[in-house]
Parts: C-alpha cells; structure tokens; sequence
C-alpha cells in the first residue's frame, strides 16, 4: 500500500487499475480469508481509490457497479464482502484523523473527503438502502441472513453519521471539526431528492419495528432515526420542506411507539430522536405542524417521561449497572427545559398540564408508599433492605443536580399547582416526624432504655421530606455561579397574582411561628403559598431544633440538617433582602416579609444564625452538614445589607468570642470548616459599624489569633516544642484562619486584610524551617501564600505587589534549600511532594495572574492605610514566576511529573510563561534556558497527547520571538530550530 502511494505518480494507470482489480478479485476468490487479512487487503484498496480521487485517476463508478453485482448475487458470504468493501471506503475516506499513514497532507484528505460526501457517499447509502429493503420485505431471516442484515444496518447508521465537511474550511478547523462528539445529520444540497423522499424515513421505520426486539440491531436502527431526526442545512429548499418532513418523521415515530411496551434496549435511542427533533428543528417549524400533530407528540413525550422516570427510579432500587432509563430520562428532560423555555412561540400556561403530570409523576417517584412508589420493586412489593450508602457515593443534589433543575422548573410552569403541592406534603410529613419524636421521648420518660421506635417509619420519613426539600430548593431557586441571583419570574408573577388574596398579618404570623402547625394559625388558608411553602421547611428545622433539645439527636437523620442549611442558604442568597431596584414588579408579601428594614427580615436574620450556632455545636462530627452550615453563614454576611442585620444579633459576637478563644465545641470543627468559619467572621467585620465597634470587633476576632500565634513563635524552646501534638495543632489553627482570612477578601477590605496578613507570612517562612519534615505543614503553609496571591494580588499596587513577591521568593528559597538534594525512597514520600510542588505551580500562576487581570490603581485602595514609598525598581510578575521555575526546576524530577495532575499543571505553566512574555526566555539564565528547553522536549517526546499540544502551543511564541529578532546565532533560534528535528521524528 505505502509503495503505491510513494511511487504513484511513476506507475500507469493501466498498473494501478489492474492493481485494485487484483486485489479485489484476491479476496472474492478465497472466501475462508481470514477477517484481518481481508481487511488489511480491503484497506489497501479503499486507499487506492482515496489517492486517484482528485486526479480522477480511478473511477469509483465501476467499483460501485462490481458491489451492486455482489449484493445482487443473493449470496450471505458474498454480500458481507461487499459491505466490508463499502465499510473500508467509508473508514478511509471519513476523518483525517482515522485515515491511513499514507504520508499526504490534511488539506488532500479534507478535499477527498468533500469530494466523496457530494457523489460516492450517496452512491453508497443508496446501495443500502436497496439492501435494506430487499431484507424488510422478508418475513423469516435466518441466523446467517440476520447477520448480513445487521452489517448493512450498521453501515446506513455510520453514512447518516457522516461529519459532513463545510467548503473552504482551514487545516486547524479540520481537525476540530472532525472532533465534535455529537455528530448532527448536515449533509449538502446535492443529498435532497435522497433524504427528502419519504420512503426512505419510512424503510428506518420499518425495519426497526422489524428488528426492534434484536437489541444489538435495535441499537443501530434507532441511531439512524436519530440522526435522520437531527436533520438540518442547506438540503431543506425552504420552511416549508422541513415542515413537511418533520410532520412525517412525528407521524412516524408515534406509528411506531404508540400501543407498545418499549423494550429496555430502545430507551435512548428514542430519548435521543425525540431530543434532536426538539432542539435541532427550529421552534418556528415546530408550531407549524398541524395542531392535532404537535398535540399528540406533546401527550407522547409527556408519557415517556413520566414512564422513563419510574423505571429510573427501579434502577435505582435494583441498583443496576446500566442505567438505560436514567440517560434516557434525562435527555427528556432536557428536551421539556428546551420547550418551556420558549415564551415566544408557545403562549403562557401552553405546557402546564403536561407540566403537572411530570412533576407528580417525579415526587410520586420518590416518595415512599403509600403516597408513592418508591423503594418498590417491578411487582409493586416493598424494598426492605438496608440501603447501603458509600461514603464516597456522590451527593443526591449534585449527582440529580440536572434532573432537579428540569423538574424545578416545570414546578414553576405550574407553580398553581405544584408550590401547594409540596407544602401539603411536607406539612403533613413534619408532623408525621413531630409525631413519632414525640411518642419516643414518652417512651423513654416512661421506661428509659426500653425503646421500640420503628425506624423504618423514621427512615421513609427522612427521605421524603429530603426529596421534597430538593424539589423546593431548585423550584424556589436558580444556583446563580457567579450571577446576582435573582427569583424566578414564575415565583415572583405567582405570589403577586395572589397578592390580593392575601392576608400579610397571617402570613407574617406563619412564617414567625416554626412550632406551631400552619393549620393552628387562624386564617392560614389567607397566606401566600410561597411563604406558606419556606415556613414548611423552617417547621422541618424548628422539630430538629427541639429533637435536640430532648436529647434525641440520635434518631435525627444528619442527611436532613444537611437538606435544611443547603436549602436555607440557596433561599437566603436570593431573597432575604430582596433588591427591589432589580425587578420591574415585586410581590408585596416578598417585600414585606424579607425586604430591607423589615422585622421579617430580620427576625429571620436572628434565626438563621441560632440554627447555625446550634449546627456547629451538635454536628461538629459531621464534616459535611458541618461545611454546609458554615457556607449559609458565609451567605449571611457576604452582601453588606445583610452583614448589617447580622451584627446587630448578639448570638454573632458570642459565636466570634467562642471561635477567637478557641474553645470547644468550635475548636473540634475540621480544619476545612474552621476556614469557611474565620472567611464568615472576617466578612462580617466590614459590615457598617461606628469606628469603635468595628475596633471592637476585630480586637476580639483578629487579636487573640495574632496573640497566640506569636506567642507559641517565641517560645525559647520553640524548635523542640514544636512538634508536640498542641503545638501542632495551634500552628494549624493557625495557619486554616489565615487562609480563610485571604478567602474574605474583597476590594473593599484588601487594604486591612493584606497588611494584617503580611505580619504573617514572614513568620510562616520561618516555620519552612522549622517543619521541614512536616509534609503536611509545609502544604498548609504554602497554601497561605497561595491563597493570599490568588485573592489578592490582582488589587496590589506596585509597591505591595512587590512586598509580596519578596515573600513569595523567599519561600521559594528556603523550599528549594530543604528540598534540593533530597532522597525520596519511598513511594509515600514522592506523594508528599508532589503536593507540594503541586501548590507551588499554582502560586506561580497566580502571580502571574498580575500580569492580565490588575484592578490595582498605584496603592489607591491602601491609601489612608500604610502609604509607603512607591518602588525605586520595576519587577514584573514574570520575572518572580521565572526566578520560582529557576528555583523549582531541579525539583522536577521525570518521576514527579507521572503523577498527570503535576505534569499538567506544569506544563501549563511554562506554557503560560512563554505566551505572554516571549520576549523575556531569551534573556534568562544559561542553566535554566537549557531546562527549560529540555522540559519542553520532554513533554513533546515522552509525555501525553494533552502535555505534548501544550509544549507545542509554548514553541509558537517562541518561533515568532525568533522570527521578529532574526538572530540566526542566538540561544533561542537553535533551540528552536532543533525543535524542528525532533518533530520530524514523529
């Protein structure tokens, strides 16, 4: 094959035709060949036919007619030759990523390739076709005829997954193109007599009703429908032709799946089809369907959701390993999002029932019986064994986190029905808990240690109620990354619809009465529905509040603290001193209850706060609730208007003293917690407060930290106290609030909290020395200064962002001075450093960071603070970050960088370096040029595919550096220039 091609343009026509038919011939004639040879042989003539394209050298059409002739004959071994012959054209001729070595450029294969799509391809799909047909018709197909049948399936299926390539399209964009995942069916104008005749959808159709209970086949034929439902592009004429033809793929796909039991196996295959006709045909083409049509494909997609979800949630419970259903259920509800969302051409309400059976169907599915079904297996029978939770077992709100955001926001489409719907569940639910709570504490007040509680009942309670709570947190709520969280326009349009029915008194009174039933409150029904629905879930808290009180905490489920704090944060965050300036409309009951200046705002102010502190006292133990509920004191005061009210509550400064002084339980929290918790403190102190409280505040918060901190430094004995189990532990202390301090940075208190921190980190150099053989607080120490720069560096002027250069540096030294030379014997000890390192190239990354994002204006910020003499010399970020390479370098041993997480980061550093200042790598040092470069070579000979695109993204920069200098003898034109060679040896 590499002789034909490399001697190509010496032979004759006549030699390569005679060649191919050779080969051709060699294979029909020896039926027993074994696959691989028949392949390899097959190959080559598919790349024979590939290099004569362009020059017309060799006619495809005689091929195709030898092919024709061979599916023709009728014989199963004879036509499974022609569709390998089919096959190995397709192969060759699809992606240049996939194509033979045959030593030609991107750009011939992306001009063969357009050259086969327009004529070869359809030839091939129509050859197919014809084969499909003939096998559709027949009633009885044997083992061997089956398997013919399922080549030719498999073979439309990789045609109608065709990449089709765009005219005039660039080598770069070649090759991220051919990359695209999720192919969609764009085939070009000379392909619409083909697909546009509607025999060929109806042949797909029927054959998977042929074949449908064939899984494998089943497979493939619904992948051609997919695809022939993501059909778009220049084959459509105009509007009206894709009308048409969506109409008849509807009709289609209901004739196929109305009236039957859809088999495991079919399951995404439709999820797909029905998901590529929602989000490729335009919504304009959609509506334009007859009436009666969209309608029934509606009623469809609503009955397959609600028929996916349950057999989902049985998945669930038999724990399979393939979860058919829950991939297909999701791409449905993907599909509702893209529908709903669409207020433009369905008219308000259009999908609210559809909406209703949906979101039903999905509490129904998580609730336990007899309300619901879950835990209940195919013969409708209870589950009774213990569900065994891994502790590694992925949160539900994050692994369900898209599932939960479809559903909320169908809740919203019918927030007339839905919001009362969860509160009637969880009301009846809570008192339900309340209830068994109860009947417990007066058994035990009867005849201590005599319990019989039935703790199945409590656990279908705890998973009820933390389905419902989910349901509510993303119905109520968006999680807003980034954005100022706003409520959903459908809550918001809800509550003022019924603001006139609403009695503000009994809805204050409800939402300020978390012990009492909702239904004890005179006038309850006069309430709106929203609030009604938040104070449900406080009632939840307040009977986990009192559970805690009567020294039951042992029946409380930590999953349900957790549900409530995610829950009351998500709320907090947007509308607890809800901006009115950001809506055009807001509901009075909203304003009145949480609206700035309000006691409804800050009564829930003050009770949020008790739940925190009661939290972090009883559920120390508890990592995650315990992170959850430092994290809804972070919401508390990270927006100043709320910080306000936060300070004004007592519970506040007790809960800072308790921390400051580091007494229990607070000082059992985790180191992580205990971080999140100082970032809290520090957020609150620059809330508005006369100078004197504010003086106050940070004399209590900030002090004693400072205080103890120096005084455990300045021991005499301090080098051989050091490691004494308390010493330890009050460095770590230490140093978690020091990091938390940096993460409340803002560029309204960077001016305090950098100054206050630099006192610091030149002590935290001298601890390098003095734990050095402390991995895991020699990390925790450089974690500082990563926290520090990442935070803060962006805000420093010229002569802060040196003072913290020099910091950074000097760390860099004394860590390259008791790690250089070192022996790592074992694996344990490599690890160690690995983190290390690790956090070192993130430190020199946010440093040079400075170099793009600066919001500083020459120490504007730190005016009135430590003025400071402006720096008499420039050192940019660059130079830092390339004297930390220096100093890291001989650090980077090639065992280090197999680990894949250092390697990378590594890589992407240097890589970083080299884009934006080119101009500096020829002027470093000879020694650290030299590796440098050799890193660079390293990546691109013995690294991955990732770390190798990554030296050569670094070399570009460097190529045009040399390029603009023209120095033909300089350090940077060889190195460069022996680049080249090492590339040529790929």
């Amino acid at each position: 094959m590499e002789a034909v091609v490399r001697e190509w343009i010496l032979l004759e026509k006549g030699s390569i035709e005679s060649l191919r038919t050779f080969l051709l011939t060699y294979v029909l004639q020896r039926p027993n060949l074994q696959k691989y040879v028949r392949e390899q042989i097959l190959l080559a003539v598919a790349v024979i036919v590939k290099r004569g394209s362009l020059d017309k050298s060799i006619d495809c059409k005689s091929i195709f007619h030898e092919v024709s002739q061979l599916i023709s004959s009728g014989n199963p071994t004879v036509q499974t030759l022609a569709c390998s012959i089919l096959t190995a054209l397709l192969s060759e001729f699809s992606s240049s990523s996939k194509t033979s070595n045959i030593g030609l450029s991107m750009e011939f294969h992306g001009n063969c390739k357009r050259v086969f799509q327009e004529e070869d391809l359809r030839q091939i799909f129509m050859l197919t076709v014809e084969v499909l047909q003939e096998f559709s018709r027949r009633e009885n197909l044997n083992a061997q005829m089956s398997s013919v049948f399922q080549r030719y399936l498999a073979l439309a299926n990789q045609v109608l997954s065709w990449n089709f390539l765009p005219p005039n399209l660039g080598r770069h964009y070649i090759a991220m193109f051919e990359s695209s995942q999720n192919v969609l069916l764009k085939p070009t104008e000379s392909w619409r007599e083909t697909l546009l005749d509607s025999r060929v959808m109806e042949l797909f159709f029927t054959v998977h009703r042929k074949i449908r209970e064939d899984s494998d086949m089943a497979q493939d034929s619904l992948q051609c429908l997919a695809q022939l439902a993501s059909l778009h592009g220049p084959i459509f004429p105009d509007e009206g032709s894709q009308v048409d033809y969506l109409a008849h793929f509807i009709e289609g796909l209901l004739n196929t799946i109305n009236g039957i039991e859809i088999e495991d196996s079919e399951a995404v295959g439709i999820s797909s089809i029905i998901s590529n006709l929602i989000t490729v045909f335009p919504r304009n083409v959609l509506t334009a369907i007859p009436n009666e049509l969209f309608s029934s494909f509606v009623n469809c997609l609503t009955h397959l959701t609600c028929s996916f979800g349950r057999s989902a949630a049985l998945e669930e419970v038999l724990d399979k390993d393939d979860m058919v259903y829950m991939e297909a259920y999701d791409k449905l509800l993907e599909s509702w999002l893209t529908l709903v969302q669409d207020d433009k051409h369905f008219h308000k309400g259009f999908f609210t029932q559809h909406a209703v059976q949906v979101f039903n169907s999905y509490i129904q599915c998580h609730l336990a019986a007899p309300d619901g079904t879950r835990n209940l297996t195919a013969n409708g029978v209870a589950s009774r064994e213990e569900e065994e939770i891994s502790e590694l077992q992925e949160d539900d709100r994050d692994q369900f986190s898209d599932q939960l955001a479809s559903v909320g926001m169908l809740g919203r489409i019918a927030a007339e029905h839905c919001i009362p719907l969860l509160t009637s569940l969880l009301e009846e639910r809570v008192t339900r808990l309340h209830g068994q709570l109860q009947r417990h504490q007066q058994q035990l007040l009867a005849s201590p240690g005599s319990s019989t509680i039935d703790n199945k009942m409590l656990d279908d309670l705890y998973e009820d109620i933390h389905w419902l709570i989910l349901v509510t947190g993303y119905l109520l709520a968006d999680d807003t990354q980034g954005e100022t969280p706003l409520i959903p326009p459908e809550i918001m349009e809800y509550s003022i619809k019924h603001s006139s029915e609403v009695d503000i008194n009994t809805t204050l009174q409800i939402l300020g009465s978390p012990g009492e039933k909702a239904s004890s409150i005179p006038g309850y029904n006069r309430t709106d529905s929203v609030i009604r629905l938040l104070s449900a879930i406080l009632r939840v808290s307040e009977v986990e509040s009192r559970a805690i009180r009567a020294d039951l905490t042992h029946l409380l489920s930590p999953q349900m603290g957790k549900d409530i704090v995610w829950f009351l944060k998500r709320w907090a965050k947007t509308y607890l001193l809800v901006d009115e300036k950001l809506y055009d409309q807001i509901s009075l009951p909203f304003s009145t209850a949480f609206g700035a200046d309000t006691e409804g705002s800050q009564w829930i102010i003050g009770y949020l706060l008790q739940k925190v502190i009661s939290n972090l006292s009883v559920w120390s133990s508890e990592q995650d609730l315990a992170n959850d509920t430092v994290q809804l004191l972070v919401t508390l005061v990270e927006r100043r208007e709320r910080a306000n009210l936060v300070i004004q509550c007592e519970n506040w400064w007790n809960l800072a003293k308790q921390f400051a002084s580091r007494s229990p339980p607070l000082n059992f929290l985790s180191s992580p917690v205990q971080r999140t918790l100082m970032k809290a403190l520090v957020l609150g102190g620059f809330a508005h407060m006369d100078t004197e409280t504010k003086q106050q505040y940070w004399t209590e918060v900030l002090q004693p930290l400072q205080q103890r901190f120096l005084r455990v430094i300045n021991q005499e004995n301090f080098q051989q106290m050091c490691q004494q189990e308390e010493v330890k532990q009050e460095i770590t202390a230490t140093l978690e609030a020091l990091c938390g301090i940096a993460e409340a940075t803002q560029i309204d208190n960077v001016a305090i909290l950098f100054n206050f921190l630099m006192d610091f980190l030149t002590n935290c150099i001298g601890l390098m020395e003095v734990y050095k053989n402390t991995p895991e607080t020699v990390n925790l120490i450089i974690e500082v200064f990563v926290e520090v720069a990442h935070k803060q560096i962006c805000y420093l002027g010229e002569s802060k962002a040196m003072n913290l250069y020099e910091a950074c540096l000097t760390l860099l030294q004394v860590y390259s001075k008791n790690n250089l030379g070192r022996q790592r014997i074992d694996v344990t000890a490599e690890e160690e450093q690995y983190q290390d390192l690790l956090l070192i190239m993130e430190l020199l990354t946010n440093l040079l960071s400075k170099e793009f994002i600066d919001f500083s204006d020459t120490d504007e910020v730190f005016r009135g603070h430590e003025p400071g003499q402006a720096a008499n010399r420039s050192v940019s970020a660059a130079d830092v970050v390339l004297y930390g390479v220096n100093l890291i370098l001989p650090l980077m041993s090639q065992d280090l960088l197999k680990f894949p997480t250092l390697c990378n980061q590594y890589y992407k550093l240097i890589t970083f370096i080299c884009e934006i200042f080119p101009e500096k790598i020829p002027q470093l040092p000879e020694d650290l040029f030299k590796s440098l470069m050799y890193s660079l070579e390293l990546g691109m000979t013995s690294m991955s595919s990732e770390v190798c695109q990554l030296c050569l993204e670094a070399l570009t920069p460097l190529a045009e550096q040399c390029a603009k200098a023209q120095e033909t003898d300089s350090p940077l034109f060889l190195a460069t220039r022996h680049f080249l060679k090492v590339r040529c040896l790929w």
